[in-house]
């Protein structure tokens, strides 16, 4: 398999076009036009978030902890892309292209800080983070990756596309996805909680290369007063773990058809609880037909 680097959707050079086909569906809304991990997640807490989210489309308010995850996201990929390129990074090397990376997010999200102190705060954090992620990674630093925000897609008979950005493929079709947590995760909340985006990385690399993975890494950096990175290593996804994704995306996609969005409660978080409250005195505990998707 080839190395590859791509930031756009598509069917990428050095991975294979998908066997399946996918047969003539009629046009469909926003919320159908794909089915991704975020989605299907969002779908499994609560359909009524999942309402709000992609069908009125009410955006959530960005936050420190959002614009922290995001520099150590993007630096991550700097100094994994420079390692595709050949090149032996070091956090001095990548400090600039953090810096600027923040600014750039920071104008983007226009966070209301507090005070001058408060940003560089947060901004200390990221870089903190990443630091010791380079001084405890179990990544060797001349380990060439396979591919780095690796788009792709692929498809199923008789529904939308599934797609997918995997942060990074190691050597050998590890696949790593990394995470930013204020707390530190035990290895079955871990599992628990991001087993349906490991299953899409999966289905979507096996789709592209013709293999299997060799295996699923979860690489939390964990925002604690001593940052800390934890580790999970997981092995290659099982059948019945497909069967599952499998199944939760055909109930996603007949649910929103069906304009099945009944709250699970505290599956709504408080910045959609103002329209929650008007709207739940309107359509109670569904969607009006006119309203639906």
């Amino acid at each position: 398999m080839n190395p590859v680097i791509s930031n756009t959707v598509a069917r990428i050079g050095g991975f294979r076009p998908p066997t399946r086909t996918a047969k003539t569906v009629a046009p469909t809304p926003g919320p159908l036009d794909y089915l991704s991990a975020s989605r299907l997640n969002c779908w499994q807490q609560c359909r009524l978030k999942f309402w709000f989210r992609y069908v009125q489309r009410i955006e959530s308010k960005p936050s420190p902890a959002l614009l922290v995850g995001q520099a150590v996201h993007r630096v991550l990929q700097a100094w994994n892309q420079a390692r595709w390129q050949g090149e032996t990074p070091t956090a001095e090397s990548l400090r600039d292209p953090f810096t600027t990376g923040w600014s750039i997010l920071n104008e983007e999200y226009a966070i209301p800080w507090k005070t001058m102190d408060e940003e560089d705060e947060f901004r200390d954090q990221a870089w903190s983070l990443f630091e010791t992620y380079l001084a405890a990674t179990p990544i060797p630093n001349d380990e060439k990756p396979e591919g780095v925000e690796v788009s792709v897609e692929c498809e199923f008979d008789g529904l939308p596309p599934l797609l997918g950005v995997i942060d990074l493929v190691r050597a050998g079709g590890r696949i790593v996805d990394f995470k930013t947590s204020a707390r530190t995760p035990s290895e079955r909340q871990a599992v628990h909680q991001h087993e349906t985006q490991l299953a899409c990385y999966a289905v979507l690399y096996r789709e592209a290369t013709g293999t299997s993975e060799a295996a699923l890494e979860l690489h939390h950096l964990v925002k604690l007063k001593t940052p800390k990175i934890v580790v999970t290593v997981l092995d290659p996804m099982t059948e019945s773990q497909e069967a599952r994704l499998r199944q939760l995306m055909d109930r996603c996609v007949q649910g929103v058809l069906a304009g099945d969005f009944v709250p699970s409660p505290g599956g709504v978080p408080p910045f959609f609880e103002p329209p929650l409250m008007r709207v739940w005195v309107v359509i109670g505990f569904g969607c009006p037909s006119e309203r639906r998707p």
